[in-house]
């Protein structure tokens, strides 16, 4: 059974293209994650999302591929990703339909696991529409664990339930390795921000081998696609996926990655943004209550495996803000006679705390996140 210690990065076919999916696609797709550079950035997996089977399955109670959209089958399209250097991910549903109204798997947990593994995916996203209204997600979701764990191949579990039936409070007991605690992002700011703002009561639940998916990154969507709606500035989406990447989720990227602006490519390949997300130590946030906040200022810290502290100041305002925070609530009151030396994840800029205590202003939507070390105050 995969166990991941990081969380998950890679792409995702729903946002842009939905339905639209098919093996040339999935192949230039591919390509662009060599040729870009995101594989090298940590960006593994290639997920093929719903709508690739035919509307029933075979004689033999299989999924079978759609032949016009993938007329190769699965496993050659499985082959050329792992040609790349690539894993391969696929989709499947808790129900008796996809929540586009293809075959799931209820029922059919460990014949599907078993054509998954035949086929060579590395990666399950598995949902939660057309379920059983009697059975519990707990059941359901550790059906097809148990399924994986015996179906011969490590398979990444990744479990997209939505939060449904409370289930931070089960599913590592499922043998997932990420678990959707949200409804779907649409690429708005309403959407992002409101995504963001539900994320305090999973915190105790994120962490080592079973990390909290706050659903897919809308970065470089600007509106087009299947979840495209209004679309996004460069400063929002930056602020999207800093907020995604501090707080520990997986980051599967969403957009048409072969027409990415130069802004959207510097965005997700931000080396210590990454960094931050891909701590070795997988450590919850903290959030801080700063000083004259609202709602719509969060400020979050995180200790990171080194010693040093991750700080992010994020103004979910769309007009300037100041957020401050007193450094007494990361643990360094005067009394320490330490401070911290800052650096800026998006900027490089590099400057000292003095009088403990962080001041920024803030454009709207926009964030500010740093690096800090502890460092003697002089």
């Amino acid at each position: 059974m995969m166990v991941k210690l990081t969380p998950p990065m890679g792409w995702n076919s729903w946002n842009t293209f939905g339905g639209q999916i098919n093996d040339k696609l999935i192949c230039e797709m591919a390509d662009v994650m060599v040729q870009t550079g995101l594989l090298r950035k940590g960006y593994e997996y290639l997920v093929v999302d719903d709508c690739w089977s035919l509307k029933e399955r075979d004689g033999d109670g299989r999924l079978t591929p759609d032949p016009e959209k993938f007329p190769r089958g699965m496993k050659a399209v499985a082959d050329y990703v792992h040609s790349k250097g690539l894993k391969f991910g696929m989709y499947s549903c808790a129900g008796n339909l996809t929540c586009a109204g293809y075959p799931g798997s209820f029922e059919h947990e460990f014949i599907d696991a078993e054509t998954f593994a035949g086929w060579g995916v590395d990666f399950l996203k598995y949902d939660y529409c057309y379920h059983s209204p009697i059975i519990h997600g707990k059941y359901l979701y550790s059906r097809m664990g148990l399924a994986l764990a015996n179906c011969g191949r490590d398979i990444l579990f990744s479990a997209c339930s939505w939060g449904a039936d409370e289930t931070q409070e089960w599913i590592k007991g499922t043998g997932a390795s990420m678990w959707r605690s949200t409804g779907d992002i649409f690429d708005t700011w309403d959407s992002i921000k409101n995504l963001a703002k539900q994320q305090e009561r999973f915190h105790p639940y994120n962490g080592l081998g079973c990390f909290n998916d706050m659903d897919m990154l809308v970065v470089g969507m600007y509106g087009k696609g299947n979840v495209g709606l209004k679309g996004c500035t460069d400063v929002q989406y930056r602020t999207h996926f800093s907020l995604w990447a501090f707080l520990g989720s997986p980051l599967m990227i969403g957009c048409d990655i072969r027409s990415m602006s130069q802004a959207t490519l510097e965005i997700l390949t931000n080396e210590e943004m990454i960094r931050i997300n891909q701590d070795p130590a997988c450590r919850q946030p903290v959030k801080l209550t700063g000083i004259w906040t609202g709602d719509d200022i969060l400020i979050y810290a995180k200790f990171l495996a080194d010693g040093d502290l991750a700080i992010g100041l994020f103004n979910l305002r769309e007009e300037k803000a100041g957020a401050s925070v007193n450094l007494d609530e990361v643990g360094l009151p005067f009394s320490t006679g330490k401070t911290l030396e800052l650096s800026n994840v998006w900027t490089g800029e590099k400057s000292r705390v003095k009088n403990s205590t962080i001041r920024v202003e803030l454009e709207p939507c926009d964030c500010a996140v740093y690096r800090a070390k502890v460092v003697d105050i002089r």
